[in-house]
């Protein structure tokens, strides 16, 4: 098949393209460094000509909510435009489990605003939500560090490895659209606090962790709002394993 990356030079996208190489199909790339930029839609057309199905595994900059809507927003609705266009047959999102069930989360916003566009969209698809990765505590625990100490919210997940997420979303894309896919999560639940405590630990860093509710991960997050519901699908990778590729 030929499949379209949107996002092909991120974590995910990147992976995800290297998948579907190994398993024999065609990749085409789409990120503004290679020409095609989804906020203008400049080089789409040219970019989705012969395509079969597109994976769309784009990340927003860290902006207010308002932006974050405005800028999944265009993205999503110039990309289904295109793929209508060129006679795309299936539109694969990444999302993010229970987005739903959280107020206040600028990303958040932005995502149920990409999921209504895709669900109510001219191409046929599959929505894909995925827990956090796991290498998501040290990222946030790098947002807030200082001199040191670094303020982490206690929150409960079972995270994935990016490579897992990678392998499904490959699948998917090159099989028939699902509609809403089961959620995608790793074998075990976790403690973001503790995620990060050893995740310091594995890479040889001394820091002060202090759990805390403040910033952008309110209350709301609390409790099991991030764990898959009763439709899952459990990937491989262990918390464990991932650690222990994480080297001084």
């Amino acid at each position: 098949m030929r499949v379209a990356v949107a996002g092909a030079t991120g974590n995910i996208g990147s992976l995800t393209a290297d998948i579907l190489r190994r398993d024999g199909h065609e990749v085409v790339g789409i990120s503004r460094s290679l020409g095609v930029d989804l906020l203008t839609g400049d080089g789409l057309d040219d970019a989705l000509t012969g395509v079969d199905a597109v994976i769309d595994a784009i990340s927003s900059p860290p902006i207010s909510a308002d932006e974050t809507v405005a800028f999944f927003g265009t993205t999503t609705a110039n990309l289904l435009a295109a793929e209508q266009r060129a006679g795309v047959r299936h539109h694969v999102l990444l999302s993010i489990i229970g987005i739903d069930r959280v107020e206040g989360n600028a990303h958040y916003h932005g995502k149920r605003e990409q999921e209504r566009l895709v669900a109510e969209g001219p191409v046929p698809w599959t929505i894909v939500p995925v827990a956090q990765f796991h290498d998501f505590a040290a990222m946030v625990a790098s947002w807030f560090e200082q001199d040191g100490v670094a303020t982490v919210p206690p929150l409960l997940m079972q995270p994935i490895a990016p490579a897992d997420v990678a392998e499904v979303l490959a699948e998917i894309g090159t099989g028939e659209p699902q509609g809403r896919y089961a959620d995608v999560a790793g074998p075990d639940r976790h403690d973001l606090v503790d995620m990060a405590r050893r995740t310091y630990q594995a890479r040889g860093r001394e820091v002060k962790l202090v759990p805390t509710w403040s910033g952008p991960f309110g209350p709301s997050m609390a409790g099991e709002v991030l764990l898959p519901g009763e439709r899952v699908r459990i990937a491989p990778t262990t918390f464990e394993q991932w650690l222990a590729g994480q080297h001084p």
